[in-house]
């Protein structure tokens, strides 16, 4: 395994997001984008956990530190879940990926889908 050991920058999310937030568009391109800022989290949490650097992360996962980069970058890439599985992989980890029923689907839409799934 590489030397490279993680080095985090100092930054205050919350206090950005506070800030951030209170613009309009900016919330509502946040709130879009919801589940990606989550799984970008949650991979930055495990390379964190390992003290792992992109560059160590890309040569366990036989890519370079500019696609690791662009994994976790919200919004600007929707990678496949063969690369998904690698990074859960080089980081320690395994992927887990659930279908979680939206609040705001009622019975009514469901019946409504599956009449028209049924043709």
């Amino acid at each position: 395994m590489s030397d490279l050991k993680y080095k985090p920058v100092s930054h205050d999310h919350k206090a950005f997001l506070k800030k951030a937030l209170k613009r309009k568009s900016f919330k509502k391109t946040y709130e879009d984008l919801e589940e990606e800022y989550f799984l970008i989290r949650e991979m930055l949490a495990a390379r964190s956990r390992f003290g792992l650097t992109q560059e160590a992360v890309a040569n366990l996962m036989g890519t370079t530190k500019s696609a690791v980069s662009r994994l976790e970058a919200a919004g600007k890439h929707a990678p496949s879940l063969t690369t998904l599985k690698k990074y859960a992989q080089a980081v320690g980890c395994r992927l887990q990926i659930k279908l979680i029923p939206s609040s705001r689907m009622t019975r009514r839409t469901t019946r409504t889908a599956k009449k028209l799934a049924a043709g």
